[in-house]
Order: structure tokens, then sequence, then C-alpha cells
């Protein structure tokens, strides 16, 4: 029996994020997925820089157990480049992304992964996370500190430990290897998808939607329409037997079906080109050795008709010198390496601080709603996040429970302008209506304008369940009290 993939691959930007910075690929014999992050500097050439590191793979010629080496040696040289365009272009310090590609060859599927985007596989009915994210919150969840419903509403369920960006040493990836079974259906997702829509809803989806690119459009429409709040992609394949009508022509989404990379990529050859002519023209224009620095002394004092042998002399004694100053170095290499280390643990202490700072989440302050830049977290004396906002209206303790808990949580985003407009619409529509005020003690006139006493009072406008106020209904917006610089 021969086997096949029936494929689709899907990709919006959503409803909060500027620019794409997820990938995806689906082709005969590969499937990839990606995520990348970075900010919007590199999250999307990280993305697309592991794709087309991939694609090449996705033939017929390879034997099942060339797979996983293949995959792994792409991901690699996705690595070595992501490293190189960070050194050359400071603006990319800190890209990367996470990676899941699936090949097959035969009857025998091959992935490998890093990061938390997710592979499912939908088998008799039944919807299976096939991957394990590589984040701080999965660790806690691993180690029995945190349960799964707490750690979906965890502050730090973003955090990774693991990814595929421009940091030295081998990329760690997770790899399996199984059966290529008819009838099983496949999803890669960002998370994206995975984050606001549930399993048990993607695998309604899946289940139900016999064609995969209708299904991957129509779980990234669930995504859209649960807020949107990070770019939304998902990659759909079917293992099936031999089929005729199956497409063969590949889809590349998002980041990857940009022209961004390849501009990326011209620009840092062009500045490898001038750094490597301005090596070439100093070498030419001055010695690389005391003994050729001699020779040059050499001709042109005697050019003058002077005696060189002065000059000489000293540049014979600077190689002594320097060949005496190399055995002191070997001396000190251990102490040079530990200097080393804490450099290198000083930068990622530094790194990981300043990913920090382009995160924001929403809490509450003394009382009041309030935006926090960074995360809720301290590294000993550091306090990881400080508020650049704070509300006078509508108080917390004015807010319906549900939204009150949320705060204490905190509800995260990735822009200032994301958290503002939460707070704008979303939690100024939980407030509590203010209760009607007391009848006075003793009668008065009604002043001018007001409605008489027989008049019977309108109807007023009440909450709606989705959080958001309903037509006709008026909602205090919330005034900014304090504002510093994000």
């Amino acid at each position: 029996m021969t086997i096949s993939l029936r494929f689709a691959a899907r990709s919006d930007v959503g409803l909060v994020r500027q620019s794409n910075q997820d990938a995806g690929y689906a082709g005969p014999h590969l499937c990839i997925l990606c995520d990348g992050m970075g900010g919007p500097a590199g999250g999307d050439i990280a993305s697309a820089v592991a794709v087309e590191h991939l694609m090449p793979l996705d033939a017929d010629s390879h034997q099942a157990g060339e797979l996983l080496g293949l995959m792994r040696e792409a991901v690699q040289a996705a690595h070595g480049e992501l490293v190189s365009l960070s050194a050359q272009d400071p603006e990319l310090a800190g890209l990367g992304t996470t990676c899941i590609a699936v090949m097959r060859s035969g009857n025998k599927l091959a992935m490998v992964h890093v990061g938390d985007s997710r592979a499912y596989m939908l088998r008799d009915g039944t919807l299976t996370q096939v991957t394990t994210d590589h984040t701080f919150v999965e660790y806690l969840v691993e180690t029995g500190r945190l349960t799964r419903d707490q750690a979906r509403q965890h502050p730090q369920r973003s955090v990774l430990l693991r990814v595929l960006g421009d940091a030295e040493g081998d990329v760690q990836l997770d790899e399996s290897i199984r059966e290529a079974v008819p009838g099983d259906r496949w999803l890669l997702c960002s998370d994206g998808l995975s984050g606001p829509v549930t399993a048990e809803t993607i695998g309604e989806v899946l289940a139900t939607v016999p064609d995969p690119g209708q299904a991957a459009d129509q779980l990234i429409d669930l995504a859209l329409r649960a807020g949107g709040p990070d770019n939304v992609t998902a990659v759909v394949f079917d293992v099936v037997s031999d089929d005729p009508e199956t497409g063969t022509d590949p889809q590349v989404v998002g980041s990857a079906a940009t022209e961004r990379l390849a501009r990326e990529r011209a620009a840092a050859a062009a500045r490898s080109q001038q750094r490597s002519a301005a090596r070439s023209a100093d070498e030419e224009s001055q010695p690389s050795t005391p003994a050729a620095k001699a020779a040059a002394l050499m001709a042109t004092l005697d050019d003058k008709g002077e005696s060189p042998r002065s000059e000489v002399d000293e540049a014979i004694a600077a190689e002594a010198q320097a060949q005496a100053t190399a055995r002191r170095k070997n001396r000190k290499r251990a102490v040079f390496g530990f200097v080393l280390l804490l450099v290198a643990l000083v930068g990622a202490g530094a790194l990981f601080y300043s990913w920090t700072q382009t995160n924001y989440y929403v809490a509450s302050h003394n009382g009041q709603v309030a935006i926090y830049r960074g995360i809720p977290q301290s590294l000993g004396p550091v306090k990881l996040s400080h508020v650049v906002q704070v509300y006078d209206k509508p108080a917390v303790k004015d807010l319906d429970q549900p939204m009150q808990s949320r705060l204490e949580e905190g509800v995260h985003y990735n822009s200032l302008e994301a958290a503002r407009k939460y707070v704008e619409s979303t939690v100024t529509a939980r407030a509590e209506p203010e209760a009607p005020p007391s009848p006075s003690g003793s009668p008065s006139a009604p002043p001018s304008g007001s409605a008489s006493p027989g008049a019977s009072p309108s109807s007023s406008a009440s909450p709606t369940a989705t959080g958001s106020p309903s037509a006709g209904s008026a909602s205090p917006k919330p005034s900014a009290s304090t504002t510093q610089g994000p």
C-alpha cells in the first residue's frame, strides 16, 4: 500500500500584531510550522530562515533511516545563519523561533520539535497532543508544582526554555519516528491557535471538516473570534492511501512567503563583503609579524642608504617578547575562562531582562487597574516589572468577580497599545452598575428639566454576557492618572 499526504497551510496576522512572525510550509513529503520571536526586527526573519533551510528536504528520495539526521542538519544550518545574521545586525540580536517539522518516507513519519508550537494527531476520533511544550510552565506541570488548569492562566506560560535562536551551541531537539497510518489527521499550529482555542474545539473541527484547507480556515477563524491576540498559523495534513487527487503543489505561508528574508540576506552579504575588503586592505598595508616588519624597515632604510640594523634588532626582540607573553598567557587561561563564564552569565541575564521588558500585563495596583511593563516575577532583589499607567476608573472593587480574578493573575499582552485597548474596552465594560441614589428624606420641588413624580423611569442598560457594552448602554471611559514612559 502506497502512502501519501493531503495537505494545506494557512496563516493570519491576527487582530493585535502588526506583522506576521509565523511561517508555515506544506508539501507532499514535508510539513513545517515555525513561530518567530524577537520583536518586529527579528521574529519573521528567524521563522523564515528555519522554513527555508528545511524546505529542500521535501522529496521522495530519502530513506526512512535518514530522515531525522537530514532534518537535524537543516535545523543546525538554520541556527548557524541566525547566529551570523544576529552578529552582523545588532537590531536582530535575540531573534529566534519555534520549529516543528514532520517528514514522510514510505509509511514512516519523522518529527523534530523545539519550542511551544504544537503537533496534534487525530486518530479514530481521539485527539492527542504529540509534542511537549518547552516552556517554564510545562516544566512546573511535569514536576508536580502546577496543575494543567493553573498552567493555562500562569503569567509565565510563554517563557520558553528551548528555542532555535542566535545563542551559541547546538539546538536541543525532540526527535521521534512513527508509523504513517492512513486515516490519521495531523495539525501543526502556533500558540496563536492553541492558546485561545481549546483542544476540545480543535478536535471537533478536525473530526468534522473533511477538507484540510477548510479545516485550517475554520480553526484560524475561531482564533480570530476569540480575540486573535497573536499571529495564528495552522498546517493540516491527512495520511491517505495513494490518492490521484492529492495535490502536489507545496504551500508556503506567513513570513516565509515574503521578500524580507531575501533583503536581509542581501544586506548581510553586502556588510560582509565590505568588512572583508577593509580587512584585506589593512592587511596589505600593514606587515602582520615582527619579521615582516623588520623586512619592511630594512627595505625602507636601504633605499635611504642607512643601516637598518638597530630596527631589525628591535623587531627580533619584539618577536621574542611576544613568545614570552604567549607563555604567560597559558598560565592565565583558567582565570580568563572563569571571567568569560561570568561575562556569559551576565550577558544571558541582560538578554533575559531585555526580553521581559517587551511584555506588558494588566493587573491591580493599590486597588486600581494598572498596566505593568515586564513580567510579575523577581530575580532576588531585582523586580522584573514596573507600573507604566494607572487608571482612576473603574476601581478594581467595582469590577465583577471574574474580572477581579483575572486581574489578580494578570492579563498579558505583547504591546502597550494592546494592553490599553483591553483596559479601555473589556475591563471598563465589566464594571458593576452603580446603585441608584436613595430618595431624599424631605420632599422638594423637582429641578427644571427632570421627570415628574408620575413619570416612570426608563429602563437602564444591563451588562452583556460577552463582557463588552451592549448597544445603547453607557460605560465610563477609564481615566489614566499616572503615565510613565513605556
